[in-house]
């Protein structure tokens, strides 16, 4: 492969340049057909909730302070990870299932669940993704219903209270069409820089006295220019 310089690869470029940019072109119109017509819009609805006291039969029986005790501190610590894995449990869902009457299995419903803690809290984020706006926000607030409804079953603790309920959201989580655009033509323009540099690297043709020079290193004593007719050379028409 013949080296290129800086120079020469600028020229290079320069010299495919409406090439290029059709190739570029071609790609952020595919990126605007893709996000247009090829993606199902899905909506993402969150609600979060925080773990506070512990408001136990025990504690009533013990204690008539409501403050939070550093006790109701550790024990939320330790259930918050705890509470991450129940509230994807197989007993919350169908339950939520059930309530709601929608027609979903367990498994689908678990794969459009995301459960996070926020950084250093006891503070939960429960998002759930569906191609429906409304039913989104609906099993996201029903999931965290019904969970704090089993948690006084479970652990015989009150400690669940939900901080933000969610909303129905207007745009889909999944569509971001300045993104895609910016993406697809980035792929565009290495595309079609890689299409020119493999162009260069097929065409043997020698186009300059340069290229003889660097290619046999003679030095070139006459080049004799191409004239397409005679009448171009005279600057007169053919009679």
């Amino acid at each position: 492969m013949e080296e290129l310089d800086l120079k020469d690869l600028l020229e290079l470029f320069l010299s495919k340049i409406w090439q290029m940019i059709l190739i570029v072109v071609v790609f952020a119109g595919v990126g605007v057909l893709y996000t247009l017509g090829f993606v199902t819009p899905k909506y993402s609805s969150s609600t979060t909730f925080a773990l506070i006291g512990t408001d136990s039969k025990a504690n009533q029986e013990t204690s008539t302070d409501s403050a939070i005790t550093t006790t109701d501190i550790t024990i939320n610590s330790k259930l918050v990870q705890t509470y991450n894995v129940l509230i994807e449990s197989s007993k919350v869902l169908r339950q939520v299932i059930s309530n709601l009457g929608i027609d979903i299995t367990e498994e689908e419903l678990k794969k459009n669940i995301s459960v996070a803690t926020e950084d250093n809290t006891d503070v939960i984020k429960l998002t759930v993704t569906n191609e429906n706006a409304i039913y989104a926000s609906r099993i996201a607030n029903e999931i965290v219903k019904v969970f704090s409804e089993m948690v006084p079953e479970m652990y015989n603790i009150n400690n669940v209270y939900v901080v933000d309920e969610a909303e129905v959201e207007s745009e889909p989580s999944n569509i971001h069409h300045a993104k895609d655009i910016v993406i697809f033509t980035f792929v565009g323009i290495i595309v079609a820089m890689g299409y020119v540099l493999i162009a260069n690297v097929l065409d043997t043709t020698i186009k300059t006295s340069e290229e003889v020079e660097k290619e046999f290193n003679l030095p070139v004593l006459v080049s004799i220019p191409f004239i397409e007719s005679f009448n171009n050379l005279k600057g007169g028409k053919k009679k």
